[in-house]
């Protein structure tokens, strides 16, 4: 049965003023909502009604960031608010837009030698890894992943360091392989658990810590500073992926009939 999309008035308005050729729009993200597929469900709407072609460009968030200074991309979807704020208040990005979330959990061994199962406090759950001083791989690529791991081993009052700590410098996914090779303990989004839970060995043993929630925002660079970037398009997109409509995909999107992400409808 063919899909019918309703878009808002104003949706409408920005579509009704594009050219017939296509045009290209840069759109820097992190690997998990790449990876995930999650990107190859909600845009082809979109391109499809404003008859352009989004080029992803899929990084950690502190590279993806990197880019939106430079100007090398248009937009900018990531997961590290404060890392969001302080881009946007530098002058290189504007209307950022809280787009959705999902949480992180922590995936080790399977006779768990920190005795970590189960528990829900993040910072006893740090303190065991570290005092057992068992493998834990991490991304080490100051994505928003990493930034988020960083965090939490700041606030526990830790700071991992030694052979037992592993810095992959990769992608989530390259960087979950490592783990589960090296039956280590491993910090990941759960979108890449689930995408990636029946390759691998390693199992979920601690989640569910508010701490460990991952927000997602949208921001436009700032046309003032890049004056060649597509602004028009970026917040079309923009008002796209907080529409009702693709809320309404992001929410239906899942993997063997796990949610991966969720709507973030906070004021």
């Amino acid at each position: 049965m063919r899909k019918i999309f309703v878009v808002s008035l104003g949706f409408i308005l920005l579509l009704s003023s594009y050219s017939a050729a296509e045009e290209t729009i840069k759109m820097a993200t992190t690997t998990s909502t790449y990876e995930s597929g999650l990107l190859d469900y909600i845009l082809p709407p979109f391109e499809e009604k404003c008859n352009v072609k989004i080029h992803i460009i899929s990084v950690g968030t502190g590279k993806a960031i990197k880019l939106g200074e430079n100007g090398d991309v248009d937009i900018i979807l990531v997961h590290a608010r404060k890392a969001e704020d302080k881009f946007v208040s530098d002058g290189y990005g504007v209307n950022r837009q809280d787009v959705m979330y999902n949480d992180f959990i922590i995936l080790g061994p399977q006779n768990d030698p920190a005795t970590i199962s189960g528990l829900k406090d993040i910072n006893e759950v740090l303190r065991r890894i570290y005092n057992a001083k068992y493998t834990f791989v991490s991304r080490g690529d100051d994505s928003g992943t990493d930034k988020k791991e960083k965090s939490l081993w700041s606030k526990a009052g830790l700071n991992p360091a030694g052979s037992w700590y592993l810095e992959t410098g990769q992608g989530m996914s390259a960087t979950l392989r490592i783990a589960d090779e090296k039956d280590a303990y491993v910090m990941l989004d759960r979108a890449t658990y689930l995408f990636n839970k029946g390759k691998i060995r390693l199992k979920k043993l601690a989640e569910g810590n508010k701490d460990l929630l991952n927000f997602y925002g949208v921001i436009a660079v700032n046309p003032h500073k890049h004056p060649h970037v597509n602004y028009k398009l970026s917040v079309a997109l923009i008002e796209w992926l907080t529409s009702g409509e693709c809320r309404e995909m992001i929410s239906k999107y899942t993997i063997n009939g796990s949610q991966l992400f969720y709507v973030d409808s906070r004021e």
